[in-house]
């Protein structure tokens, strides 16, 4: 497995917890995309459409084992995730045209805390900023919010939630929990 290495030699991974997109719902989510007509920023390819639960940054390999194993302790949803996708943001301090719910599932962001809980004995530190549930369909996006012709309402229901590694532009999946057990 391809790894890069801190400026010391020790090998980390780009690593973020996230809800997975199914791949028929990752081409609706396209071909809506298209229809925008958009003519700033970088489209997300459409298969590293994801919801994002946890940012962990750059962490040193060797911990992936000891977070993989915390996470099996952390308490879950008792069945899938639903997330309605139904309102197209822009985040100016991020350059990036998202798809957000309206109003975030209680469970969503129960998962998000437990998952912050059971890191912080890692040394993976909370971000501070309030947790906002989205997926990013462009980044670099510097333009107004687009007129959508069609308005979006994507049900998303996620079965289990994913730990991935960001690797040249491509996300790479290493282990995943099901939110039912």
């Amino acid at each position: 497995m391809v790894q890069d290495a801190r400026p010391s030699g020790a090998p980390f991974k780009r690593l973020f917890f996230a809800l997975p997109v199914a791949a028929a719902q990752c081409r609706a989510l396209a071909q809506w995309r298209r229809g925008l007509g958009l003519r700033s920023g970088k489209p997300v390819p459409a298969e590293n459409f994801h919801v994002t639960l946890v940012f962990l940054g750059d962490v040193d390999a060797a911990q992936v084992p000891a977070i993989c194993a915390a996470v099996e302790r952390v308490s879950r949803p008792q069945g899938p995730l639903r997330v309605v996708l139904d309102r197209l943001q822009v985040w100016p301090r991020a350059d990036a045209l998202v798809l957000e719910p309206e109003q975030a599932p209680v469970a969503l962001r129960q998962l998000v805390y437990a998952l912050h809980q059971t890191l912080l004995p890692l040394g993976i530190e909370a971000p501070t900023r309030e947790y906002r549930p989205h997926l990013t369909l462009s980044r670099d996006f510097r333009g107004q919010l687009p007129e959508a012709g069609e308005a979006p309402a994507f049900f998303l229901a996620a079965r289990h939630f994913t730990l991935y590694e960001s690797r040249k532009g491509r996300y790479w999946p290493l282990a995943e929990w099901p939110l039912a057990h």
